[in-house]
């Protein structure tokens, strides 16, 4: 069978490489799950098989289209990761999402279009990151999860009344007794610089036997 390779083939498979170029640079670039390869190659396989679905008789565009959008939420499902008490890859999720939509519509030959919005996600991702950090200065969460010298509440709860002298405020997530000791987790929410000063606060009380934080973006232990 002798396959007839068109100009305008070649050029969406080009687009369609340097579109998920752009937004596969962005995610390489802060070291998540999907990089840029993975991201290239979503936007190109989008794009070969919206080419592949308008060359194909007695199939229907819509089907073939709506079947790269549940393969495209397999792969989007499998970034996100979950444990106890927070969830991250979301945004690495989104973004394949949105660029197996720009590989279809290059597959469609709306370059123009598949380029700005190219440009527009890649201002969202860094530009908007910018105006999340600023938030997060004013409205930071934070999650604590503290270990107790011993198993009585009242440790816990002297805790909290100091979060509270602090400007901060605290939510209970769980508290469970573990080899004779009380391990308590808490959200603490308010701004960042004075949860920074909590940290300094909490590693110098001597009932606290160990404190992990976490939150989206990292996790640290501090033992005694």
């Amino acid at each position: 069978m002798e396959i007839d390779i068109q100009q305008n083939d070649v050029l969406r498979i080009a687009i369609s490489i340097l579109c998920g170029s752009v937004l596969g640079f962005e995610r390489e670039y802060r070291n998540k799950t999907a990089g840029f390869r993975t991201i290239i190659l979503i936007c190109l396989g989008s794009t070969i098989f919206t080419m592949v679905s308008q060359g194909a008789s007695g199939e229907s565009d819509d089907r073939i289209a709506a079947n790269i959008i549940t393969g495209i939420g397999f792969i989007g499902a499998g970034v996100i990761f979950k444990d106890s008490i927070s969830i991250t890859g979301l945004t690495t999720a989104a973004v394949i999402w949105v660029a197996a939509a720009i590989g279809m519509m290059v597959g469609v030959s709306e370059f123009g279009l598949a380029m700005l919005l190219s440009v527009v996600v890649l201002i969202v991702l860094s530009v908007f990151n910018k105006i999340e950090g600023a938030i997060d200065l004013l409205h930071h969460r934070q999650t604590y999860v503290i270990k107790y010298q011993k198993e009585t509440l009242s440790q816990l709860e002297d805790t909290e009344a100091l979060i509270k002298q602090w400007g901060l405020t605290s939510k209970r997530l769980q508290v469970a007794k573990v080899s004779e000791a009380l391990v308590a987790t808490l959200e603490i929410i308010g701004k960042k610089k004075r949860i920074q000063e909590l940290n300094e606060l909490l590693v110098g009380q001597p009932e606290i036997k160990q404190i992990n934080q976490t939150n989206a973006s990292n996790s640290s232990i501090l033992d005694r």
